[in-house]
C-alpha cells in the first residue's frame, strides 16, 4: 500500500488499542492518508514495535502506552499528544474485553464491571479528556460490532456493550454538535488475534462465512477504510450513524 491521499494531512488522530488487529490497520489507513496518529496499548513493548512498522511505511507516530481504565494513562495519553502536535482532529475509541463467555447471568459482578468499564465507560472518559482540545470540523469513531444487534450467547454481555455503544453515539453526536461528529462502525467478524477463538475454529469459520452474503470473513483493512471515510471530510454531512460493515451479515433492517 503505498501513499494513498492526503484527506488527513495535518491532522492529528488517536487510535486507542492499536498495536494490532482493527485499531493498528486503522491508525496505517490514518497515517497513510497523511496523518500524525498516537497510537496506544497497554504494554510498552507492544507499542514500541507498532510504532516502528508504522515509521517504515513513512509515517508520523507517537506511541503512548495507555490501559483505557486507568484514569491516569487516559490523561498522558491526551497530554502527551497535546506537548507534542498542539491538536486533536480523530479520536477513534477501539479498545475493547472480552472475558467471560458465561451467560450474563452467571456472570460475576466484577467481570460485569470491567467489561462495562473498558467497552462503553473508557471511551465516554477519553473524550471528556479529548473534547476540549478537538479542533472545528473534528471527528470522533466508536468502534462496536456486528454483536450490538444480536448478541450471541458465547458473548452476550460483550454484544450488550457493543449495543450500549450505538445509543452512546446518538448521544454524543447531539452533544458535540456542529464542531465535532461522532459515528460508529460495527465490524462483521475479522479475523485478528481478538476474535481468534471463532475464526481459528474451521467449523464455526465456515459458518460466520455462510452468514455473509459476500461469502468471507472482513478484513482489518476493510474496518480501516470505513472508518478513516467516516473520519473524513467525505462524511461531513454525516453525524449519528452507524456502519455496519460485516458483508451483509444480518444486522438491523
Amino acid at each position: 500500500m503505498a501513499k494513498m491521499g492526503t484527506r488527513f494531512q495535518g491532522k492529528v488522530a488517536i487510535v486507542t488499542a492499536s498495536t494490532q488487529g482493527i485499531g493498528f490497520s486503522i491508525a496505517e489507513r490514518f497515517g497513510l492518508e497523511g496523518a500524525s496518529v498516537v497510537i496506544s496499548s497497554r504494554k510498552q513493548k507492544n507499542v514500541d514495535e507498532a510504532a516502528e512498522k508504522l515509521r517504515a511505511r513513512g509515517i508520523e507516530v507517537l506511541g503512548v502506552v495507555c490501559h483505557v481504565s486507568n484514569a491516569q494513562h487516559r490523561k498522558q495519553l491526551i497530554d502527551n499528544t497535546i506537548q507534542k502536535y498542539g491538536r486533536i482532529d480523530v479520536v477513534v475509541s477501539n479498545a475493547a474485553a472480552n472475558p467471560s463467555v458465561e451467560g450474563i447471568l452467571e456472570t460475576q459482578e466484577s467481570v460485569l464491571d470491567k467489561i462495562w468499564e473498558i467497552n462503553v465507560k473508557a471511551s465516554i472518559l477519553i473524550l471528556k479528556d479529548a473534547a476540549p482540545h478537538l479542533q472545528k470540523g473534528s471527528s470522533v469513531i466508536l468502534i462496536s460490532s456486528i454483536a450490538a444487534y444480536q448478541p450471541q450467547a458465547s458473548m452476550a454481555m460483550y454484544g450488550v456493550t457493543k449495543t450500549a455503544l450505538l445509543g452512546l453515539t446518538k448521544a454524543l453526536a447531539s452533544e458535540m454538535a456542529p464542531n465535532t461528529r461522532v459515528n460508529c462502525v460495527a465490524p462483521g467478524f475479522v479475523p485478528t488475534h481478538f476474535a481468534g477463538f471463532l475464526t481459528s475454529n474451521e467449523a464455526i469459520r465456515k459458518g460466520i462465512e455462510e452468514r455473509t452474503l459476500l461469502s468471507r470473513l472482513g478484513t482489518t483493512a476493510d474496518m480501516a477504510a470505513a472508518t478513516a471515510f467516516l473520519a473524513s471530510d467525505d462524511a461531513s454531512y454525516i453525524t449519528g450513524e452507524t456502519l455496519v460493515v460485516a458483508g451483509g451479515s444480518p444486522s438491523r433492517l
